[in-house]
């Protein structure tokens, strides 16, 4: 009994662990190609270096970490050919969870994202405008009710937004992406799931272009 106890107690460490970390690594906190030293990290979280271990693979088969010989672990960098891959993927999540959210959509939702496009014209920070457009979005894609879906989406635009912060002020800017956010809010009011889909789709491979310019 006492085994399977022992047993329990490093699984919930492992999630914990895995879970802190991939929070610092979307964050920012951990940058890219910081080094992730397992007995510095395990004495950061309270934790064996067993755990951090399992966790440093976890991680790794997520992209977030990779593993370089005489190096160790190190937060992952992502190319842009890898990047405007991860964004075919933000495509194939968010507009599958948009259809599934227009139906389900209240006023009150509707009046939510009016009130972030309201702060991010009134905000002059590149990374608070990151922050606002991933609030926007998953305002809309809420109703959907769909919990890993919406966990998947929002880790994905973390991962991606971490790569891209230089890009999302000096490329793409703020008015371009407000525009584009009314007229997808606009079409989610009217209840249009065909535009609302095709305009979010043009919304996120417009990043894509971005990326390749």
């Amino acid at each position: 009994m006492g085994s399977v106890t022992l047993e329990r107690e490093a699984v919930l460490s492992t999630d914990a662990v895995t879970d802190a970390l991939r929070e610092l690594i979307l964050s920012g906190e951990l940058g890219i190609g910081v080094q992730l030293k397992q007995q510095a990290l395990a004495e950061r979280f309270g934790v064996s270096r067993i755990p951090v271990r399992e966790a440093l693979k976890r991680l790794q088969s997520e992209g977030l970490i990779e593993h370089k010989p005489h190096q160790g672990s190190t937060v992952a960098a992502q190319s842009i050919q890898e990047l405007i891959e991860a964004l075919d993927i933000r495509i194939a999540l968010e507009t599958r969870a948009l259809k599934l959210a227009i139906p389900q959509m209240k006023a009150a939702d509707h009046r939510a994202a009016r009130e972030i496009m309201a702060r991010y014209d009134g905000s002059e920070s590149p990374q608070e405008w990151a922050e606002l457009n991933l609030e926007f979005h998953m305002v809309l894609y809420r109703p959907c009710a769909r919990t890993k879906l919406l966990k998947m989406i929002e880790e994905s635009v973390r991962g991606i937004a971490r790569h891209m912060r230089a890009m999302q002020s000096y490329k793409v800017g703020r008015k371009t992406p407000q525009a584009e956010h009314d007229l997808i809010l606009k079409a989610c009011i009217a209840k249009d799931i065909p535009r609302a889909v095709e305009l979010l789709e043009q919304h996120i491979e417009h990043t894509q272009l971005a990326l390749e310019s």
